[in-house]
């Protein structure tokens, strides 16, 4: 194994580096987490389907407009996806409303909208336009909202309370780490609200990042996912956080 200093180097160096490792994996495995993608993304198309509740039949099917020309919000990262599998085989949202912080391309979201929830997707502004375009690739136009929401700011008034809050995927970048936690934490007032929160561990700064959530929320692993053996072998956690009274 790597050392994680050489890691970090190496990160910063291909920010993009384990996408591709993802996407050398032999997609048709039982086991693939994230489904191939050029090592240059830009202006495509992907279609990604993930399996529905049980006992009902067929699957939760996505077309995905991706584009690293943005900034690396605008691909799929293994996180998403697992926690995108994890929401569809749950089943119903129904009568939900359902926010979902730095949403890249939208996928959580847009998952959470097949399954019959009032979806907000939000990011920063360069993101805005390729969720907007996965939003009607969809034919969720009636049910997906795309929003600016920049961590440590104040929640925009045109965000309804959330029943549920997605979030993958989102340490990354260790100055944001105090304000994506002020950000879950003016969201989340009381137990009513549910935060489902996928990560890949992939550096030493995610301990820094745990270190300031402890503060405001404390977290379990989700136990309930058949598909838990298999991505945290990929270091992969989805975990549920509950806020501290």
């Amino acid at each position: 194994m790597l050392d994680l200093a050489l890691e970090e180097q190496l990160d910063q160096l291909d920010p993009l580096r384990h996408l591709r490792d993802d996407a050398a994996s032999d997609e048709d495995s039982p086991n693939a987490i994230v489904p191939h993608q050029p090592p240059s993304v830009r202006n495509q198309t992907i279609e990604l389907a993930f399996p529905a509740s049980p006992p009902g039949p067929g699957h939760t099917a996505i077309k995905l407009s991706v584009d690293a020309s943005p900034g690396c919000g605008g691909i799929a990262w293994p996180a998403g996806e697992v926690l995108a599998s994890y929401i569809s085989r749950r089943g119903s949202l129904q009568g939900k409303n359902v926010l979902e912080l730095g949403s890249g391309t939208g996928l959580v979201g847009l998952v959470a909208g097949k399954l019959g929830a009032r979806v907000w997707i939000t990011d920063q502004a360069p993101l805005l336009g390729i969720m907007k375009q996965n939003v009607s690739l969809n034919g969720l136009d009636s049910c997906v909202s795309v929003a600016e929401l920049n961590w440590g700011e104040p929640i925009p008034e045109s965000l309804p309370k959330p029943d549920l809050i997605l979030a993958a995927d989102c340490v990354y970048f260790e100055p944001a780490f105090p304000l994506l936690v002020k950000t879950l934490a003016n969201l989340v007032h009381d137990a009513s609200t549910e935060v489902l929160f996928c990560y890949k561990k992939r550096r030493k700064a995610d301990k820094r990042f745990f270190t300031l959530l402890k503060k405001e929320f404390s977290w379990q692993e989700v136990s309930d996912d058949p598909q838990r053996e298999v991505y945290s072998r990929d270091a992969i956690s989805l975990l549920r956080l509950s806020r501290r009274k």
